[in-house]
């Protein structure tokens, strides 16, 4: 991600034509590092977003509705009292730094107009968020610094605030000798050279004006013409920090992976937001929404896996045994050579040198027997032992099978694990565990009832409704309760994955359609980032629960194959459509 201080520029240029006057209404901390300000603005309310998060530093406009503690904060009761009511009169930013001033006009205990102002710095490990008083004086910070910390700038209440020091590089805004800059000597990358001349640009901005001016995204200084390449970067840099727009270059399904304020072409084809606050929002709430359910599902997660391990394990040994059991006819052999040569057998011995009648040649052969045996009992214990193979070979295939198909469920409960995107689909899958004895149900607390989830619903161009299960269960009750016979079935070939319902009441559905929804069922199996991906078509009524399998376990023999890419753009736009019903 590219969010270096002239992508806050452009932030804060929407911003200002945004919030211009705006009032502050409401002054909210859902998390350690997060501030929202509702705001009333000209043309109605909006929330600005402050994330001071070393991991994810980020300030933007904000449609989302974060869940808040059921105490405030302390930091927020004193934004609350001192900027509550409080008019937004400027904007503005520390050149070339990820540092905002917020000037706001607001009264005082004793009914003065006084100004203050709320600092934002989203410089990585030293984020912070600072409210000042008129005298540049710090009313309280999200993060204090004591004096004798190994730190350069304190920050306490009381003290004077010190903005960050000076970027000591070229502003790439103003005009750069950028031939100079690459004859003198420096780093042999273009683009590192970039990054160590020219202030507040991310290395994923100095790759793309490496990759526009040479042609490379690793191009190296040596070789280039310094004329030509400098005119390019001259172009580059005024054309796009002076004109930025919100581009990002998004993963198949269309969540975007990298953003900058400049086309992102050194992943490939890269798209335009609406707006940087859009693109921000989106970015970061479906990060933060599987961040969420990947720690929520960590319990059930690692129970599912250390099963799976379990179960490997224990079919490794299974398959040596059962390998063993295929050199069994040698010792029913062995039993006839015994019981043909009992006579030559006397007490305490322990080896019987005889004719081996099973080979051509008619070898003598050493043949172990006990001493403590009587030669019938010997000749007997090899008998004995051979239909104990022959048994074990069979218990063994039944249960090397019951096995197997026990990994994949508990395989393809790993998969639906990490396509959950709600908490009501993770008690699904975990109220499924524990109907099948996997998971214990936790009966010292009481978990609050989930609302249930149904099928995800699509629609294909030609509007046939297509629905997905979202796991087992749900494939279990779309296929075998909600789908009618004559309905379409698709399944991808031979992985894990939801089962797909074309609705087309018994009549037969346009190719379209019937690619779509292979599309659909390529994008939801464990095939999703892959390519021509073989997916099984046939009616609902050739379906057949499998004896005594576990949840969405089915066979079916008739049945076509089509082969399909699982992110065509009949994907992304369902998707999407979902996302924003859920909104």
């Amino acid at each position: 991600m590219a969010f270096d201080a002239y992508f806050l520029k452009a932030v804060l240029d929407e911003l200002r034509q945004k919030l211009d006057g705006a009032r502050v209404e409401k002054i909210h901390q859902p998390g350690r590092d997060t501030v929202i300000l509702q705001l009333r603005c000209a043309q109605g309310r909006e929330k600005l977003l402050i994330a001071a998060n070393p991991a994810a530093p980020r300030l933007h406009l904000t449609a989302s509705n974060p869940e808040n503690p059921d105490q405030p904060p302390m930091f927020c009761m004193l934004l609350r009292k001192h900027l509550s009511g409080g008019r937004l009169k400027e904007i503005t930013q520390i050149p070339m730094e990820r540092a905002v001033r917020f000037v706001f006009d607001c009264i005082d205990e004793m009914g003065d107009e006084v100004q203050k102002s709320l600092v934002v710095e989203l410089m990585g490990r030293t984020c912070n968020v600072y409210l000042l008083d008129p005298e540049e004086r710090i009313v309280d910070c999200l993060r204090r610094i004591g004096l004798d910390e190994s730190a350069k700038r304190s920050a306490l209440p009381g003290l004077h605030y010190v903005q960050p020091e000076a970027v000591a590089k070229q502003d790439p805004m103003n005009e750069v000798d950028y031939v100079n800059l690459l004859t003198q000597p420096g780093a042999d990358v273009l683009a590192d050279r970039l990054m160590d001349a020219l202030g507040g640009l991310s290395p994923l901005i100095c790759r793309e004006a490496a990759l526009f001016a040479a042609g490379d995204a690793d191009a190296r200084v040596e070789g280039l013409d310094a004329l030509a390449v400098g005119e390019k970067l001259q172009l580059f840099f005024y054309e796009h920090l002076r004109y930025p727009g919100a581009y990002y270059y998004a993963a198949p399904d269309g969540t975007p992976k990298q953003f900058a304020f400049c086309p992102i072409r050194q992943y490939g084809t890269c798209l335009q937001a609406e707006s940087f606050g859009a693109l921000l929002d989106s970015f970061y709430t479906v990060r933060d929404r599987r961040d969420a359910m990947r720690q929520k599902s960590q319990a059930v997660r690692k129970t599912v896996t250390n099963l799976c391990q379990r179960l490997r394990r224990k079919l490794e040994v299974q398959k040596k045994e059962l390998q063993a059991t295929y050199d069994r006819e040698r010792l029913r052999q062995l039993g006839d050579i015994v019981t043909a040569n009992i006579h030559r057998i006397t007490k305490g011995q322990t080896m019987l040198q005889a004719e081996d009648f099973y080979d051509e040649e008619m070898k003598v052969i050493d043949i172990p027997i006990s001493a403590i045996l009587s030669p019938q009992q010997n000749a007997a214990k090899f008998y004995k032992d051979y239909t104990r193979m022959k048994n074990a070979e069979k218990e063994l295939t039944r249960q090397i099978e019951l096995g197997t198909q026990e990994l994949a469920y508990l395989e393809s409960v790993l998969e639906e694990l990490g396509r959950a995107e709600s908490e009501a689909e993770l008690e699904e899958i975990r109220q499924e565990l524990q109907s099948g004895g996997y998971v214990r149900a936790d009966t010292g607390k009481k978990r609050m009832k989930a609302a249930k989830c149904a099928p995800m619903r699509f629609e294909s161009t030609d509007g046939y409704p297509i629905y997905v299960g979202r796991n087992n269960r749900q494939n279990d009750e779309l296929t075998f309760r909600l789908a009618r016979k004559d309905d379409i079935w698709l399944h991808a070939q031979k992985v894990h994955g939801s089962h797909v319902i074309i609705s087309c009441g018994g009549a037969e559905p346009p190719d379209d359609t019937v690619t779509q929804a292979a599309q659909l069922a390529a994008y939801y199996a464990e095939t999703k980032g892959g390519q021509n991906i073989p997916v099984d078509v046939t009616q609902v009524r050739q379906v057949k629960k499998t004896p005594g399998g576990k949840p969405g376990m089915v066979i079916y023999h008739t049945y076509r194959t089509v082969i399909v890419n699982p992110y065509p753009d009949i994907v992304v736009d369902a998707l999407n459509a979902e996302k924003k019903g859920d909104d």
